[in-house]
């Protein structure tokens, strides 16, 4: 009998220790009594891209899921994720396809010249600060302008609500690329904009055009605790 408990006992801890070891964050294995979502930790797995944060993604998919729950998306498809406390010269865009479960497309993206050099530190949500906003935004219609064909978006929240008005725009330019940072030492930065770069640009903007949701982040206290899309 004694054999039989110990036997038993020895299969249950290596089970536990399959399943933890199989998560990429093993503390939020249980979505009762752990901090985070079971879903997200799911959905994350199956991204299988550690380039994106998790604890990124999840603020995304939270606010995402809000947006939804309020029949605030029309494109419900696509989730672009942009990861601005990373170095301007990481990818740090991140184009996820919830059709396939995968992100299909990962680049580089400038900031405000006024938000920082190699990293953004600062960010505004006022017209004619050239600095880039946090947050969440809803991709609007499509236009040519200077930059060629761009992207309007709509500022969903405090922190980027100014964005038409400040002409907060996807467009793609010449110093987003590695030669710009070959030759500078860094990407190159935008009035505000989440800029891109030239290759499978257009490819970006029919998927995500008309209604889909961007989430700009960056660990800042006052944001993080006043936002309605990331907070529980």
């Amino acid at each position: 009998m004694i054999k039989r408990i110990l036997l038993l006992s020895a299969l249950a801890i290596v089970t536990f220790s399959s399943i933890s070891w199989n998560s990429p964050h093993t503390e939020l294995v249980d979505p009762i009594k752990g901090k985070h979502n079971y879903n997200s930790i799911k959905l994350y797995n199956l991204l299988n891209d550690k380039d994106l944060k998790f604890e990124v993604f999840e603020k995304a998919l939270l606010g995402y899921n809000k947006l939804l729950k309020n029949k605030k998306i029309q494109n419900s498809k696509f989730l672009t994720v942009i990861d601005l406390s990373l170095s301007a010269n990481e990818n740090r865009f991140f184009l996820i396809d919830f059709k396939s479960n995968k992100i299909i497309h990962k680049s580089k993206v400038a900031h405000g010249k006024n938000s920082g050099g190699e990293f953004a530190k600062f960010f505004s949500n006022k017209i004619g600060s050239y600095q880039s906003s946090i947050g969440f935004y809803k991709t609007a219609e499509t236009y040519n302008g200077k930059h060629g064909l761009s992207l309007r978006l709509d500022g969903l929240e405090n922190s980027n609500s100014n964005a038409r008005k400040r002409a907060i725009v996807i467009h793609s330019a010449d110093y987003v690329s590695d030669l710009f940072i070959k030759k500078n030492g860094r990407l190159g930065r935008s009035l505000g904009c989440p800029s891109l770069p030239k290759k499978g640009f257009l490819n970006i903007l029919k998927n995500i055009k008309n209604g889909s949701v961007l989430f700009i982040y960056y660990p800042e206290k006052n944001y993080l605790k006043n936002s309605l899309l990331v907070s529980n």
